[in-house]
């Protein structure tokens, strides 16, 4: 469609080689193919959108490195961070600028503190919120006034640590007891003394943080062969399709928290049937995309959400007022991406769905509502 105005930015710093390229590489097809369907529909307020990006390896001095060039040659009013460690480093320079509104990978739950990081939101819940959708879950699988129990382990990282304090607070407003709390190295490790401390304490479920698969899978199979009846949880990163195609029937059962619908789910919207579109006419031969090509799409119909809504406001689009129209999303319909309209508050958007590993069919299904935080 014709265009003739100044091309509106989406700059970022992408993982695309590196430990995070496994989900870099479909955090950069989600944002592309978005960026195509969006100037199909004549852009931004008429605007063509530009899509420019650099490749990092998940490292921060280079993510800073091409924070730096793009932002130098562009004018970027929105972008995509890879990782919490580049969003809190160059968190001061954001600041100062003042031109440019962030998201990106991280979940972090610090990067939704307003007074530190007024100019970076989280395209979903914080990690934080993520436990509270799980635990008002667990909480709700009650029977007869009893409360289940439940036991976190979560891997000796920033990243594994992030929710658990909050968890705790949580699970005690809810009146659950959590029984024990194992921290691992990330990664493949021996688990067997670990296994034996959750069997003395048998809780019903335990939730999984700060991993993408290992050392989860082990802690499952060592778990149901002492016949333990436990059930198992985990967070966004942790909650695609990998832990199916790694564990195959030994994954059936497992639960993770989810802020969007799953590409291969039997959910539908207009937006959500634009994204399949989109995705088979850029690789018909793909076949399913991961959770990290919705998480792109997402983040760049929330950039163009905010962009819109600064414009229509006839204001300039700094850091500042796109924040402002962030906070002023409230009921929106994201056209199927997430099953319910979502308002955001303190920079996130707290709202999921607890989802089912069918090992059987080889994907998630939902199994409860969407869950809303206030």
């Amino acid at each position: 469609m014709a265009q003739d105005k100044e091309p509106i930015v989406f700059g970022g710093s992408i993982p695309l080689s590196g430990v995070f390229a496994f989900a870099g590489v479909h955090l950069h097809a989600g944002l592309t193919d978005y960026t195509s369907w969006i100037n199909s529909q004549g852009g931004i307020n008429g605007h063509p959108v530009k899509y420019v990006m650099e490749d990092t390896g998940y490292e921060v001095d280079r993510s800073v490195a091409a924070f730096k060039k793009i932002t130098g040659s562009n004018t970027v009013p929105v972008y995509y961070g890879d990782s919490t460690g580049f969003m809190k480093t160059i968190a001061s320079e954001l600041n100062s600028r003042g031109t440019t509104l962030m998201s990106g990978a991280s979940f972090a739950t610090a990067l939704t503190d307003n007074e530190q990081y007024p100019y970076q939101f989280i395209p979903g819940p914080n990690y934080s919120q993520m436990f509270g959708i799980i635990l008002e879950y667990i909480a709700s699988q009650g029977e007869g006034g009893e409360k289940p129990t439940v036991a976190f382990v979560y891997s000796d990282t920033e990243f594994g640590k992030d929710p658990i304090e909050n968890g705790k607070e949580k699970a005690a407003e809810l009146g659950i007891d959590v029984v024990e709390e194992i921290v691992t190295k990330p990664g493949s490790v021996d688990v067997s003394a670990e296994v034996l401390k959750l069997r003395r304490v048998r809780p019903d479920y335990v939730v999984f943080h700060g991993y993408v698969l290992s050392p989860i899978n082990e802690f499952m199979v060592q778990m149901r062969q002492m016949g333990l009846d436990t059930q198992f949880m985990g967070t966004f990163w942790s909650s695609d399709k990998l832990i199916i195609n790694k564990m195959g029937e030994d994954a059936d059962g497992y639960m993770g928290v989810m802020p969007y619908n799953y590409y291969d789910s039997q959910e539908s919207g207009p937006m959500l049937d634009a994204l399949r579109a989109q995705a088979e006419k850029s690789d018909p031969e793909a076949g399913y995309r991961p959770t990290g090509y919705m998480q792109g799409w997402f983040n760049a119909m929330v950039w163009t959400e905010v962009v819109k809504r600064t414009l229509d406001a006839g204001k300039e689009l700094n850091a500042k007022n796109m924040a402002e129209s962030l906070s002023s999303i409230k009921d929106w319909d994201t056209g199927g991406i997430i099953g319910v309209p979502v308002t955001a508050k303190n920079m996130s958007f707290p709202v999921g769905r607890i989802w089912r590993v069918n090992a059987k069919e080889g994907r998630y299904e939902p199994v409860s509502d969407w869950i809303q935080l206030d």
